[in-house]
């Protein structure tokens, strides 16, 4: 690992200001950041590294008027073993419980979730040896290469990566929102792809805290997850649903460059029982408009997306 200088941040402000200045990167649990320097993967070695765990108060999970409120800073195993959470927001307290191991999860923070880098091979490879469109080269090597854990619903701007988070689609199932020191996002439309990141944030924009409104009394939300090494690995397809009271919200993820949010199934099963049958065709609408990349090697991902939504939906009953 290259040299770099280490700020320990007092306050939101500050680390933007820092982050406004130069080549620099955040880190809190530093679960993802510093295999990204480790290995070097980046075009642009960070410089600087702001250090959020020093600023005080970002650290919570309290409800208030109606709105489950969690601090950017707080762990994703204290999340996942949050009573709160998991009596109401259950989705979200299943996601968090499945990302990763123990101690990652004991390090790994809810912000550096939600915001961590894909986890395409070709980009991840040591030393930066591919200069994909996503770190501002010409070509995705996984169009043509190898792409068996990637995008189903096409590429975004050249890359078939997808987003690697588990806590990403619950959030979006849950209708939450995503607060920075500049604005207040709503969940669907934080993520993009961008070089080399994975969300719009602005180079000094920092997530300060999750807003998740509280489900109406029967509305009952769920997440199912597959991996090759059960949770301890990244998904290779993760689904969040919220059904009830006329409700109706499924979220894929690992299928595309961001959450996907399944609005033909959303309709198909908006008001009905939840039962095997429905379950079933809801699952096939979900998947009405994916496609596999040249070779074909992603095609075993439609089925197994359109099985992780039926799972998710009866997972509500």
């Amino acid at each position: 690992m290259k040299r770099f200088e280490h700020i320990n941040a007092k306050s939101v402000d500050e680390a933007a200001a820092i982050l406004k200045a130069g080549n620099t990167s955040l880190i809190a649990g530093g679960t993802d950041i510093l295999g990204a320097m480790r290995f070097e993967i980046l075009p642009d070695y960070p410089e600087i590294l702001v250090n959020l765990k020093t600023i005080p108060d970002l650290d919570y999970i309290k409800e208030e008027g109606g709105i489950l409120k969690i601090g950017a800073l707080t762990r994703l195993e204290d999340i996942a073993k949050s009573d709160l959470v998991k009596s109401k927001y259950t989705a979200l307290a299943d996601a968090a419980h499945h990302t990763a191991s123990p101690h990652i999860r004991e390090m790994g923070t809810i912000g550096g979730n939600i915001c961590q880098l894909t986890r395409c091979w070709y980009f991840r490879l040591p030393d930066n040896r591919f200069d994909c469109v996503r770190k501002g080269g010409k070509k995705c090597y996984a169009m043509m290469g190898e792409n068996r854990y990637h995008s189903i619903f096409g590429a975004v701007k050249g890359c078939v990566a997808v987003n690697p988070s588990d806590t990403a689609p619950a959030l979006v199932a849950l209708n939450a929102k995503i607060k920075t020191n500049k604005r207040t996002i709503e969940t669907e439309q934080f993520w993009d792809m961008v070089k080399p990141g994975s969300t719009i944030l602005e180079k000094d924009e920092i997530v300060t805290e999750i807003q998740v409104p509280t489900p109406p009394k029967g509305v009952i939300s769920s997440f199912i997850k597959f991996a090759i090494r059960k949770s301890i690995d990244f998904p290779i397809v993760n689904c969040a649903a919220m059904i009830g009271k006329g409700e109706a919200r499924i979220c894929l993820n690992a299928v595309h460059n961001k959450p996907y949010r399944c609005i033909n199934a959303e309709d198909m099963i908006r008001g009905k029982s939840i039962n095997e049958s429905n379950a079933d065709s809801t699952g096939a609408a979900a998947i009405e408009k994916a496609k596999t990349l040249p070779g074909d090697r992603n095609k075993w991902k439609i089925q197994l997306a359109r099985t992780m939504v039926k799972r998710a939906i009866l997972g509500c009953a």
